[in-house]
């Protein structure tokens, strides 16, 4: 019931984030326009070139974040651990601020992006082989990376000219804008691809929430395990990381939410964190094009907003000092 409830939410939020815009069309203007691709009119043009391009970016991007932020969760037992936590982000931020300040543009960002994010999941995975993949050393390298990888970019930043630095920042604060026809096809296979493996893993992690030594004992090969998820579920967030920029807080709040609602199991959490990630971020996208029309907010600008919102919430509302 819950899965049929948020397909049925990402479908509605799908359309409406269609609707609104710059000019607002109605449920029939939209509907229409969908039907008929190869009209010439207007309404053809705003929702087939403009904002269905940007909707489908959205829901492929939250649809791979989400996920991953639910396996990271069940992989290090941290209910803060998101795909960001690892140094992910960190090293695609560096590739594509070189990439900007050098001039880079088109298809080229994005592979400059996720060639970043590579450079530091093969950095942290190697850090944390060194301590056999513990959880203590997966979040340490990573958060050890992703400060110098910080500091990287904060130097770029000081010797480059500052038009340049002007569309790296934007591109840091999350920008569904440059939504391509081939990058949504590339980025949609990777986080389809990556999530349907991820799903075969939900028993497995399912045991490890357990804790380490009862899932070694219950036949769970912990350090490959967690090795595969890891890689997995990193490479889907390189791919999201380097079409959108870096859109904090989905892979955070959607597990957190959805949870409360499936309960600890992955069997049904991954799934539903699909279509949870996909609706928030739609959603986020929509108010982001809106809310100041007619200029444009970065997308994380509102999901860190709705994102600390709720923490606080979570904060205020808890009865004991044990929040999660």
């Amino acid at each position: 019931m819950l899965l049929v409830t948020l397909i049925v939410l990402s479908g509605v939020t799908f359309l409406v984030a269609l609707m609104f815009g710059g000019s607002k069309l109605s449920v029939e203007e939209t509907i229409q326009a969908l039907l008929h691709p190869h009209a010439s009119d207007a309404h053809q043009m705003i929702v087939w070139r403009i904002r269905l391009p940007r909707v489908l970016l959205a829901f492929v991007v939250g649809a791979g974040l989400a996920p991953c932020g639910a396996c990271f969760q069940g992989v290090l037992r941290n209910p803060l651990a998101d795909p960001f936590t690892l140094g992910v982000s960190g090293g695609a931020a560096l590739g594509a601020t070189l990439g900007i300040v050098s001039g880079v543009a088109g298809i080229w960002l994005p592979l400059c992006a996720f060639g970043g994010a590579l450079v530091s999941v093969f950095l942290v995975y190697v850090v944390a082989g060194v301590k056999r993949f513990s959880t203590a050393a997966l979040i340490l390298g990573g958060v050890i990376l992703s400060f110098v990888f910080s500091s990287m970019v904060m130097l770029v930043f000081a010797v480059s000219q500052a038009e340049k630095i002007h569309g790296a920042i934007l591109w840091l604060m999350g920008d569904l804008s440059s939504a391509a026809d081939g990058l949504i096809k590339v980025v949609g296979c990777i986080v389809f691809c990556g999530v349907a493996l991820l799903v075969l893993f939900a028993r497995e992690l399912n045991v490890l929430s357990l804790g380490e030594e009862k899932a070694a004992h219950l036949g769970v090969r912990v350090e490959l395990t967690k090795k595969l998820i890891f890689v997995i579920a990193s490479l889907v967030t390189a791919a999201c990381v380097s079409a959108s920029g870096m859109i904090g807080f989905v892979g955070l709040v959607v597990p957190h939410f959805i949870r409360h609602f499936s309960g600890p199991d992955h069997r049904v959490l991954i799934p539903a964190c699909v279509f949870g990630g996909a609706s928030l971020l739609i959603a986020c996208d929509c108010l982001a094009r809106t809310i100041v029309s007619p200029m444009e907010l970065p997308v994380g600008v509102v999901t860190g907003f709705l994102g600390g919102l709720f923490f606080l919430a979570i904060f205020f509302g808890s009865r004991n000092w044990e929040l999660f």
